[in-house]
């Protein structure tokens, strides 16, 4: 079963995504120049839904009642693996807008793309870039839109956690938002980051309530993300939770 499904993947799967990826990257941009709200969320949410069925992985979204359509939030997730991106993209249900590294504008069409969408791409070379990273971010935090960050900073190696990072919490704290976690399972299974192959397994996103801000202040950012922390790891496998420090994870 394993090889047949890797024969599906090089001969009918790969072939249909990078058309389907190039064609979704020149909508976005197109319909970008008009109207970035609309266009820049919806071809990405089409795209993610058609990848995951087009591989056949079925996928299980709970808590979709925990969050307002009407309100901006700062969703964090742990960041499990490539498809955490079409899990949270295409089944989230919300117009958001990542919040991602730099270095992914320079991946063909995709990067382009993002950039006309209007994602935030993150630049830490020094602290006038971060203080325009924070005030785009601020800018795009309204009427409804919301924003979505991995605190981690990068894929697991293991399927564990690794620590997070405060740029999200810190944001939060500042626009008074409430944080959402989320948890992703099965991402790992799937594609871990020292694989090539794409494997079978289901997905599944837990939307968990949202912890509204509490005061301001760095004992309020440490209590949220502590909070968001424990939120998101205990819907994890056993197997899963306890934090693995990965050397590109390391507190900033």
């Amino acid at each position: 079963m394993k090889y047949l499904y890797r024969i599906y993947q090089i001969c009918i799967a790969l072939p249909v995504l990078l058309v389907l990826t190039v064609l979704t990257a020149l909508v976005t941009i197109a319909g970008s120049l008009f109207n970035a709200h609309v266009w820049g969320y919806y071809p990405g949410k089409i795209w993610s839904q058609i990848i995951c069925y087009v591989l056949l992985i079925p996928v299980k979204v709970k808590g979709h009642e925990n969050i307002d359509r009407k309100t901006s939030y700062v969703f964090v997730a742990n960041h499990q693996g490539a498809f955490d991106i079409f899990l949270i993209y295409g089944f989230l249900g919300r117009n958001f807008k990542w919040m991602m590294k730099k270095s992914l504008r320079k991946i063909p069409f995709v990067g382009k793309a993002c950039e006309a969408a209007g994602h935030i791409f993150v630049d830490r070379s020094g602290p006038r870039k971060i203080y325009e990273t924070i005030q785009k971010a601020r800018c795009t935090l309204t009427d409804g839109t919301s924003l979505v960050v991995f605190p981690e900073g990068a894929r697991t190696f293991t399927g564990h956690m690794g620590y997070f990072k405060k740029g999200a919490f810190q944001l939060a704290d500042e626009l008074q938002l409430p944080v959402v976690p989320l948890t992703i399972n099965g991402s790992f299974d799937i594609l871990p980051r020292t694989e090539r192959w794409i494997k079978w397994h289901h997905l599944s996103l837990t939307i968990h309530a949202p912890i509204p801000p509490q005061g301001q202040g760095a004992e309020d950012i440490k209590a949220t993300m502590e909070k968001a922390y424990a939120t998101i790891e205990s819907a994890l496998p056993p197997e899963r939770q306890g934090m693995v420090k990965n050397a590109d994870q390391e507190r900033p």
